[in-house]
């Protein structure tokens, strides 16, 4: 009888132990409360894959801290940042597309600001390389990657990002865009754009091209395979539509600050002599 209730104790203990191995440990990100580096996710509705890119994004510099800024999610998003130990910045409303990231840059206390989204699981190693750019002396370190350009009919997007950098007599930049993520800025870029010229990213790159801010395309992340598909209404995309008017807004800026040819010369033409 004896035997028989050891034999009962020792199997209910081996039971508990297959139970303790088999529940999974809660991690959590570890925040510097002096970060070289920021580490910006704006999210809305992303369950799916925050906790992904949160662990990644823990992986970039042992000096960082990781800010989720959660608005107008419904899924629970907000709940698995902060268990997972973002700094969680939360709005019940949806913010606006790209607002996420001057509230999140608001909030940063690093030297470095890196921007990235909750939709899209990037491995550390793809963005360590924006972050040693800013590090390097780079004001602003772009995705080196400029969209489909072999097609006939090019997307409206990939026309406006490479339109805007050639009209920034920035060719060479090709398609890069502070539109696109991941991208870095430093400190002084940030001081320099203000805040609010993050919520529209053609009109801060039209603004850090021309005022003088170091800016370069510095690793190719593919995020147009990344990027899942969104949802159109009555066959239109809002997204291309909002983005091909923040370029606009960018031109619109380089005309007010350099003139009516956003800068360029008038190839000799005499206007005067015209009646």
């Amino acid at each position: 009888m004896e035997s028989r209730r050891k034999t009962a104790i020792m199997n209910r203990s081996r039971r508990g132990s297959r139970l303790k191995t088999r529940t999974k440990r809660i991690w959590h990100v570890v925040n510097d409360p002096q970060p070289l580096v920021s580490i910006i996710i704006p999210a809305m509705n992303e369950r799916r894959t925050i906790a992904g890119v949160i662990r990644e994004a823990a992986r970039v510099h042992p000096s960082s801290e990781i800010i989720v800024v959660a608005n107008g999610s419904a899924d629970g998003t907000a709940e698995i940042a902060g268990k997972h130990g973002a700094r969680l910045l939360y709005y019940p409303y949806p913010l606006g597309h790209d607002v996420g990231r001057r509230v999140g840059a608001e909030a940063a206390r690093g030297k470095v600001l890196l921007f990235i989204d909750a939709d899209m699981v990037i491995p550390a190693r793809d963005l360590r390389p924006f972050v040693e750019a800013v590090l390097s002396g780079a004001d602003v370190a772009l995705n080196d990657y400029s969209g489909p350009v072999g097609r006939k009919d090019a997307h409206p997007v990939v026309l406006a990002k490479h339109t805007l950098n050639a009209l920034l007599s920035r060719p060479d930049l090709k398609g890069a865009s502070m539109t696109a993520v991941p991208h870095a800025i430093s400190r002084r870029a940030v001081e320099t754009l203000g805040f609010s010229a993050l919520e529209i990213p053609p009109l801060a790159q039209a603004m850090a091209v021309t005022l003088g801010l170091d800016i370069k395309p510095v690793h190719p992340v593919p995020v147009g395979r990344l990027n899942a598909r969104r949802p159109q209404i009555q066959g239109t995309d809002s997204l291309t539509s909002l983005v091909a008017g923040d370029h606009l807004e960018a031109i619109r800026w380089l005309v007010d600050k350099l003139g009516p040819r956003a800068g360029y010369g008038d190839l000799g033409r005499q206007r005067g002599r015209l009646r």
